[in-house]
């Protein structure tokens, strides 16, 4: 039996994790989150990695939790299941390297929360994202924590009340994605934006990531207080010296890390 996620290193310092599972629609049962968790857990102490790109294959991205799991299941085994998915989508969010969801096909229900997740995300023309629980009797209240933080209330309870897709143009305009592509131009697509953001300080992406986040969660006083001492802190780093070194000598830069 094939491996449900397919974990690789590139040579640019990308990590890319498959969903490997499109006979179930990639369906994100509590082996795969645990592999997912484990893959994350390596990569977060590899700092060859510079950026984590995560895909499936075949024609949906994810069809979200495993439903035969949760109706079979016991009541603990139920609380697993959400406190495993929870625990992929946390582990992202904190993870120090960038994570990009590279979205080809239906992403929905928890497919929707890992796409949510993610810190940036490029869908093809034909993607679509819905959070559909409602439909089946079940209300998609774990994933609409991510995706009502990536697009705001309103658009979020649409989506949770109706249970209806949007297309990935609709996606990108409300802020749940970052762009859309034609299919055939995806894959590299997504190379190239993560390709990007290698180029740069490893040490300054990462504590822009963790500030980024950690100033959503406070107020603006306490936000401006934290970014300051934050900045103060990246200006003592050999990468920011060499940064503003290398751009008031019009030169290239060379990071340390």
């Amino acid at each position: 039996m094939p491996d449900k996620v397919i974990v690789q290193t590139k040579d640019e310092g990308i990590a890319i994790l498959t969903l490997n599972n499109p006979d179930r629609r990639n369906v994100l049962s509590v082996e795969v989150l645990e592999t997912l968790q484990d893959a994350l857990r390596s990569i977060s102490l590899d700092h060859d990695v510079r950026v984590v790109i995560i895909k499936s294959m075949g024609p949906v991205f994810s069809s979200g939790h495993d439903l035969r799991q949760l109706i079979d299941g016991s009541t603990e085994s139920q609380r697993m299941l959400f406190a495993a998915c929870t625990g992929v989508m946390t582990s992202i969010r904190n993870l120090p390297q960038p994570v990009i969801a590279q979205v080809r096909g239906l992403a929905t229900a928890a497919g929707c929360q890992l796409v949510a997740s993610c810190d940036l995300a490029i869908a093809s023309s034909d993607a679509s994202f819905a959070t559909p629980g409602v439909q089946i009797g079940l209300f998609c209240t774990t994933p609409g924590v991510a995706v009502s933080r990536a697009i705001g209330a309103k658009k979020a309870m649409e989506m949770l009340l109706t249970g209806q897709p949007i297309s990935a143009y609709d996606a990108a305009e409300v802020g749940l994605i970052n762009r859309v592509v034609s299919p055939g131009n995806l894959d590299q697509s997504v190379l190239e934006f993560a390709k990007q953001i290698c180029d740069a300080s490893s040490y300054t992406v990462t504590l822009g990531k963790q500030a980024f986040y950690k100033q959503l969660e406070l107020g603006i006083s306490d936000a401006y207080d934290m970014a300051e001492e934050t900045m103060v802190r990246n200006l003592q780093n050999q990468d920011a010296k060499e940064g503003i070194s290398a751009f008031l000598e019009k030169r290239s830069p060379k990071w340390s890390n």
